[in-house]
């Protein structure tokens, strides 16, 4: 039996776990083909400070999407993955790629992580991105993972509790996804000591809270691998609360597991984590009523 094939248009470093080189590894070792199609290619990632190599064009994208239609892979495609982009013009690409694996599989499912910015380093990406992934990308995804800070950026709300965040996460449901993720959740009714990933989709809402890491810096690519792994689990056929589960669980067991002063999760070395996390905390569901108010 062939595995499902995910469709991963995101960077490339050679060193390092950013971009594809942290969302293939998991999808292979969740049983999915991927088809990595690289936006960059880089020495390595840029937490290291000081990186060579080069981005791609949209045309450079395209063509390599091109060539996958010529071989007939692209309507056998069961999911498209996008993260970073490093132009709003490639973003162009990807939305045409979807459009067309649609028209041969509408059930296909785009997780789409509006990679934007994150507190503390504000934006990174160029002013063009914010009102693509808003007008564009958003409307045209069925799966969203934004943290709190591109939550807020995307809808131009700050929510101070975890009802007001299920409010709007629904709000922004109607905007086009089916599925609104929201990771690095810190609102005032959160302990302190504690982070929150929250689900909503059209069936309820889901918390899922885990310890706060004392890491510093926190490794790159945690968004990356948390994006993908959630990818295969719904793949998978699980719930969203379960799925939800895991993919925390996979995330927080890697960056438990992260040495002191790395840049990068150990993908590898821990790999057994991403099939079956050491440790697993729960999805509480959320009184859809507290959403409403």
């Amino acid at each position: 039996m062939t595995p499902p094939l995910v469709l991963s248009i995101q960077s490339h470093v050679a060193l390092g776990h950013v971009g594809n080189d942290a969302a293939v590894f998991p999808l292979q070792r969740l049983g999915f083909e991927v088809l990595p199609v690289h936006t960059v290619q880089f020495s390595n990632h840029t937490g290291y400070g000081q990186f060579r190599g080069q981005v791609f064009d949209a045309e450079h994208i395209r063509e390599v999407l091109a060539g996958l239609r010529d071989r007939g892979v692209l309507s056998r495609v069961t999911a498209v993955l996008s993260g970073y982009l490093g132009d709003a013009a490639i973003g162009a690409v990807i939305l045409e790629a979807v459009d067309e694996i649609r028209r041969d599989n509408p059930a296909v499912r785009y997780l789409c992580d509006p990679v934007m910015g994150d507190v503390g380093r504000g934006v990174f990406v160029s002013g063009a991105i914010p009102d693509f992934l808003r007008n564009l990308a958003i409307p045209c995804a069925n799966i969203i993972t934004p943290n709190q800070f591109e939550f807020e950026l995307l809808t131009g709300s700050k929510p101070g509790s975890v009802a007001e965040a299920v409010h709007i996460a629904r709000q922004l449901r109607g905007r086009g996804p089916d599925v609104v993720v929201v990771t690095s959740l810190a609102t005032a009714d959160i302990p302190a000591d504690q982070l929150a990933t929250l689900a909503v989709n059209g069936e309820g809402a889901w918390l899922v809270n885990t310890p706060r890491l004392d890491l510093h810096p926190l490794p790159n690519g945690m968004g990356d691998v948390f994006s993908a792994t959630l990818l295969a689990r719904l793949l998978g056929g699980l719930p969203l609360p379960r799925a939800l589960e895991l993919a925390t669980a996979t995330l927080y067991a890697l960056v438990h597991a992260t040495a002191a002063g790395s840049r990068d999760l150990p993908l590898v070395a821990a790999q057994e984590q991403i099939i079956e996390p050491a440790q697993h905390y729960p999805a509480r569901a959320v009184n859809p009523l507290q959403g409403e108010h």
